[in-house]
């Protein structure tokens, strides 16, 4: 089966691919205000990707790593060149997950991605507090509320302008929205993403 990449129309937020040019913005991105600046996806999450990221994020793939953050390197090093980004962060996994699997998928392609931009991966910035539901069994509405206290940023951090999160997956939004809105309360002024894979648009 096809990979497919993400492209025009797509939402001008996240990026989701959308329908009709004539509209800017995902149902998601429409219907709320956003601490996000601008994100991108590189693939539609469908199969053969989604069955890729799930083994890279569960079967010990680690390796795989290298090989996807090249992707977003060789896809997207103008867009992290024009958005002047400072800093990469990746989106934490609580403890006890990341003892369990051993590794966080997001720290891994975080820590590739600076290797091939030359910009500092900062993995003590942002952190989970609570141990929450996979956001993969949870509605739309749901997802929002499952993350609203899960996450907490190092009192200790140096905000910078532009900051760069780094997730595997892209659905509705809720967990890199909540990071977003943390990273912005503490200080930092524009919060884009990247992700491997990101969901269809409506």
């Amino acid at each position: 089966m096809k990979i497919v990449y993400i492209e025009e129309p797509c939402c001008m937020r996240c990026g989701k691919p959308l329908k009709v040019e004539e509209q800017e913005y995902c149902a998601d991105c429409g219907r709320r205000e956003s601490s996000i600046t601008q994100g991108k996806g590189l693939w539609l999450h469908k199969h053969p990707v989604s069955k890729a990221i799930y083994r890279f994020k569960y079967n010990n793939k680690r390796s795989w790593g290298e090989v996807f953050a090249k992707e977003l390197y060789e896809n997207y090093k103008e867009q992290i060149k024009s958005w002047e980004i400072e800093e990469i962060i990746p989106i934490p996994l609580h403890p006890s997950k990341k003892r369990m699997r051993g590794y966080n998928q997001a720290e891994i392609l975080a820590m590739k991605l600076s290797e091939y931009t030359g910009i500092p991966c900062q993995r003590n910035v942002l952190y989970r507090i609570q141990k929450t539901t996979a956001q993969k069994q949870l509605g739309r509405e749901e997802r929002g509320r499952n993350l609203k206290y899960a996450f907490g940023v190092s009192k200790l951090w140096h905000p910078v302008n532009n900051v760069l999160l780094i997730d595997d997956i892209y659905t509705t939004g809720a967990t890199i929205e909540s990071s977003a809105r943390l990273l912005k309360k503490a200080g930092a002024l524009n919060i884009y993403f990247l992700t491997l894979s990101i969901g269809q648009g409506i």
